[in-house]
This record gives structure tokens, C-alpha cells and sequence, in this order.
């Protein structure tokens, strides 16, 4: 557990950038991370590295042999830190742009039949499936998620499945309300009906909480954002397994098999992703004894689930003498009070007050918030609980009770 105040939790802290100091705005709390997360110093000192680097891949030369090796270790860091035993991982413009790409492929390479997904996704994998399943004909089939929970279930997913489901979509943790679906029972719900499904997650929201294992899911494309996971805009990362690398990709003509990197990638990109990992790795090194890179990202994700649900528990049932978001009348909180599957979010509306109202009144007392609509973005959750707009307060693992206290107290006094 990091404890607050504590020389690890300076030490933390310590490795991100602006972590408590706004380059615009001066002082301020952060608790935007869903919407991306802070950044790791390393990172952008890697990122002025290698954008400066002139050199391209594949020449014969010190530096471009120097950023084959980069982009050839990043992908082996990638394959540690996501628990991946076969398939290949690669980067792209977005994890949406992912996202789009390798539901496509699926989509576009199976034969007739149907794709299943649920009401609680991100439009990302939302939009792109029933995009391909109208191109290709397919019927589009939509699971209900619970209102109350905000979580659709394996259940859910097993009463609506037929043999003749060829790509399915599954989210792993909701970027509105913060609460994680059981991928594992859900993948399992799928393959019990259609054994050759091929099954996509999206774990852009998740990614920062830790605990990726693409090893016990059975899926074939898993998707981040790495802004959201410590490092910077302009990539995401795909995981492709090896029977969808095999279908019919879009590559380079007479370009070798299975290849799905387009043109010269940015080594910078996957440079700073290493940096992630090591990043991690320490952390692990700091709450265990593991001395396994593996068991040390393992070790990692597991103080960051218990500190995030401290903070998160503080933040809904209040602190020392401070009432929670839960005691607040009038007040809707996403995914109800008293969630497990709660990773660091909490989104909530109240009666008395417009969502607008509170996130400018924060900000303007330098803690940052965000306002989630009942737009293309957020309606799927909030319309059927009747919000037209709810206040998300998303926190990472350097965030701090002292944080949390001050986000309340200045609540309280909104409230009121």
C-alpha cells in the first residue's frame, strides 16, 4: 500500500511531470487522468531524443542499427508488461485508429454471420463494429449493460450469442464511469457458443490501473493508449494475435507476411513505452521483493489497485471529517457507491447543481475535473439514468488523500 506522505509517494511523484503545477494555469490538482494521464519525465526526455535522430530503420549505418534495437526491445518490453505469449504488438496513430484497423480486419475476413458487442463500450469499438458489420453485410448485435452497475456482464453476453457470432467487442473498464467488465467470463461466454470468434478488447481506460494479461483472456486484439498510461499523444499500441496477423491485412504488396506496421514507425514512440515499463518495474521493486520484470509489473498493478480504491473510497464516503461524494443529497454516482470493480473514477451528478457549474468552480480553485455529456462520447451511460451531464473526477496512483480532502472541501462548499 503507498501510504500518504510517504518517501515512496514522493518518489512518485517525483517521476512525472507538472504533477501538481498547471504550465498555464500555476498550481492545481490533477484529476483528469481518464481523460490522459500525467507524463513520466523519462518520457519526455525520450521523446526530445529521438525526435532530434534524423535516421530511418534499416539502413546500414550506428544509428539506424541503434533504432532497430530500440523498437526491437520495446517490443519485447511490451510482450512482459502485457503478459502476451504469442501474437505481435505495433503502434499506430491512436488507439482508436487501432481499434478501427483491427476490428476491420476481422470484420472484413469472416464470413457471413454476425457481431456482437455491448451499450457500455466506448464509441471506438462501438462505432467501428457496426461500421464493418453494415460494410459487410453482417448483422450488428447489442448487449444491454446494467444502468445501476454500469457493467455488462457474461451473462448478458451468453443470452444473446449464436454460433454464427464471427468478431465480437469487448470493453474492459468504462471511461465514464470506471468500472471494469470480467473480460476473462465474458471472452469465455463468447468462445462457449463460437469457438472461432474472433474477440477484440479495448483497454484504453484500464491500461493506467495496471494488471494486464492478455495471456488468461483468449482474445485476439487487445488496444491501448499509452497518454493514458504514463507516456505521450501520437501512437497507440495493438496486440494482434497470430490467426488474426493471418487473415487478410492490409500490408504492402510483395512487403513480408503478416506485416502490420505502415511506412517508417516513430522509434520514439517505442522508445518511450519502454520507459513505461521500467517505470513499473521499479514500482514493483519498491512494494515487493520480486525480482522478476514480470512478478515486479504484477507487484506494481496490485499497490496501484490498493492505493486507487483508498483514494476512491475517501472520495465517495468521506475522510476524517469530511462527508463523501456518496452523503452528498440529491447525488447520482455512476456505477453505484459501493462498486469492487471501481478502478480510479468517480462520476457523479447532482440535483442541485449543473455538472457544468461544479467542474468551472473546481477548476477555478485549481482542481481539474472534467464535464461528461450525454453526447456520442457518454449518452450510451448517461441517458438512460436521465443525466444530460455528470462530473468526472478520474485519479491515478500519484494522487493523494490530501488531494482527495481538497476536492471534497471545496465540493462541500459548492454544494451548499
Amino acid at each position: 500500500m503507498l501510504t500518504e506522505n510517504s518517501e515512496l509517494t514522493q518518489s512518485i511523484r517525483a517521476k512525472f511531470a507538472h504533477v501538481d503545477h498547471c504550465p498555464f494555469q500555476g498550481p492545481r490538482i490533477f484529476f483528469e487522468n481518464a481523460g490522459g494521464a500525467l507524463t513520466l519525465n523519462a518520457v519526455v526526455e525520450t521523446s526530445a531524443l529521438f525526435a532530434a535522430i534524423p535516421d530511418n530503420q534499416g539502413r546500414d549505418n550506428p544509428a539506424s542499427h541503434a533504432l532497430v534495437a530500440t523498437i526491437k526491445q520495446a517490443k519485447a518490453d511490451m510482450r512482459v508488461f502485457f503478459n502476451a505469449q504469442g501474437g505481435q504488438f505495433f503502434v499506430g496513430e491512436s488507439g482508436t485508429e487501432l481499434t478501427f484497423r483491427l476490428i476491420r480486419t476481422a470484420v472484413m475476413n469472416t464470413p457471413n454471420g454476425t457481431v456482437i458487442g455491448s451499450s457500455v463500450e466506448h464509441p471506438a469499438s462501438r462505432s467501428a463494429a457496426q461500421h464493418w458489420a453494415g460494410m459487410s453485410g453482417k448483422e450488428y448485435i447489442s448487449v444491454p449493460h446494467d444502468d445501476v452497475t454500469g457493467q455488462v456482464t457474461p451473462a448478458a453476453y451468453a443470452a444473446l450469442m449464436t454460433p454464427q457470432v464471427r468478431v465480437a467487442t469487448i470493453l474492459h473498464t468504462s471511461p465514464v464511469t470506471g468500472i471494469a467488465n470480467d473480460v476473462v467470463g465474458i471472452s469465455a461466454a463468447i468462445r462457449a457458443v463460437a469457438p472461432d470468434a474472433f474477440i477484440f478488447v479495448d483497454g484504453i481506460q484500464h491500461a493506467s490501473h495496471g494488471r494486464i494479461d492478455i495471456a488468461s483472456y483468449d482474445i485476439d486484439g487487445y488496444v491501448i493508449s499509452p497518454y493514458k498510461l504514463f507516456s505521450r499523444h501520437g501512437y497507440g499500441i495493438a496486440w494482434a494475435s497470430d490467426r488474426l496477423s493471418a487473415l487478410s491485412i492490409e500490408t504492402l504488396k510483395d512487403g513480408p507476411a503478416g506485416n502490420w506496421e505502415m511506412g517508417t514507425r516513430d522509434t520514439g514512440s517505442y522508445a518511450t513505452f519502454s520507459d513505461v515499463v521500467r517505470y513499473f518495474e521499479w514500482l514493483g521493486q519498491q512494494v515487493s521483493d520480486a525480482t522478476d520484470p514480470r512478478t515486479q509489473i504484477e507487484a506494481a498493478g496490485a499497490a496501484i489497485h490498493d492505493h486507487e480504491k483508498l483514494l476512491t473510497d475517501a472520495m465517495l464516503f468521506g475522510t476524517g471529517n469530511l462527508a463523501g461524494l456518496a452523503d452528498l443529497p440529491d447525488v447520482t454516482i455512476l456505477g453505484g457507491t459501493d462498486n469492487p470493480d471501481r478502478e480510479g473514477l468517480v462520476c457523479f451528478a447532482l440535483k442541485s447543481v449543473p455538472a457544468a457549474e461544479i467542474v468551472e468552480k473546481l477548476n477555478a480553485q485549481g482542481i481539474r475535473t472534467h464535464l461528461r455529456k450525454a453526447d456520442h462520447y457518454s449518452g450510451n451511460i448517461l441517458k438512460p439514468l436521465g443525466l444530460d451531464a455528470a462530473v468526472r473526477v478520474s485519479l491515478c496512483h500519484y494522487n493523494t488523500l490530501d488531494e482527495v480532502r481538497a476536492l471534497l472541501t471545496a465540493i462541500k462548499d459548492i454544494a451548499e
